[in-house]
């Protein structure tokens, strides 16, 4: 499945949401009530910077 509204990543930046998304994953364990919104606001960041670099170095 291929996500055509994602922009190319990088390998750091596939690692960097890896990381991020394990994180969330251990928080959620501790309930439901656990924010995440910080976690999330970083891969929305990493997401953001990719769509950028990829508007500026079209292919």
């Amino acid at each position: 499945m291929a996500q055509h509204d994602q922009p190319p990543l990088t390998a750091a930046e596939k690692v960097k949401i890896a990381g991020l998304t394990a994180r969330m994953c251990k928080r959620s364990l501790a309930g439901e009530n656990v924010h995440l919104a910080d976690l999330q606001r970083k891969v929305d960041r990493i997401l953001d910077d990719a769509a950028k670099r990829a508007e500026n170095n079209p292919r």
